[in-house]
């Protein structure tokens, strides 16, 4: 299998059960054209968030038969040292961006769970939570860069394959663009929370006040899966 390459040169991983599902997509010609156009911003000067090897974080992160919930984002942060390959996350030691700070108070409201001290999601992706941005890179400064180049069919596949290959799973669909890219996925099979994007701009629209942790831990505890432990440790 053809392996996209990480704007530092190196293969990216990709763990063995995904690689197993999506194989046949590093031979499509829209994943050359995608490979191509990141090695060309690269030999260009470009700074490609996440590094290379984080590009593929969340599924790295939490294994097919692993997954329970899906959080599904647009675009990785274009800041310099946020983005690590889980959508809402950032990496240790970088203060929580807004629309993560309303992430965390739905939870206090909806769970009684303290806010953590940081922004970085890895314990959920560790419990069965796939965390994925339906476009995986960006470039410093410049939100949605690298919209448009591949990468949402990619993810698009990601989605099918768990829509297809899983059931009970229940996906958290913030937004119209994640209502949008969620829309293949079979409601009587899988749970679909919608609400308005956590974002500042939207999230007292109905973000806040949504319940989704709760509903998603009822519904998997109904189907005799273990409910998400969502808190966070106070550090990263």
């Amino acid at each position: 299998m053809s392996a996209i390459q990480a704007s530092d040169d190196r293969e990216i991983r990709l763990e063995a059960s995904w690689k197993a599902r999506l194989a046949p997509e590093f031979s499509q010609d829209y994943m050359r054209s995608l490979r191509a156009f990141l090695l060309s911003r690269k030999r260009a000067g470009a700074t490609i968030y996440p590094p290379g090897p984080q590009i593929f974080a969340a599924l790295d992160n939490t294994p097919f038969e692993d997954v329970r919930v899906v959080i599904l984002g647009q675009d990785p942060y274009h800041g310099p040292g946020q983005a690590h390959g889980l959508c809402f996350s950032v990496q240790a030691g970088v203060p929580a961006p807004p629309s993560l700070v309303n992430i965390f108070k739905e939870i206090e409201s909806d769970l009684g769970l303290a806010r953590p001290g940081h922004g970085c999601l890895q314990a959920w992706a560790e419990r069965g939570v796939l965390l994925l941005n339906a476009v995986l890179t960006v470039e410093r400064g410049q939100a949605a860069a690298h919209q448009g180049k591949g990468w949402e069919r990619f993810t698009d596949e990601v989605v099918r394959q768990l829509d297809a290959g899983r059931e009970g799973l229940v996906f958290m669909l913030w937004g119209s663009y994640a209502q949008k890219k969620g829309s293949v996925i079979d409601r009587r099979r899988h749970c679909v929370l919608t609400a308005p994007h956590p974002s500042p701009l939207s999230a007292h629209r109905g973000f806040l006040g949504c319940r989704h942790f709760s509903k998603a831990n009822q519904y998997l505890e109904q189907r005799g899966v273990g409910p998400v432990d969502w808190s966070l440790p106070a550090k990263a």
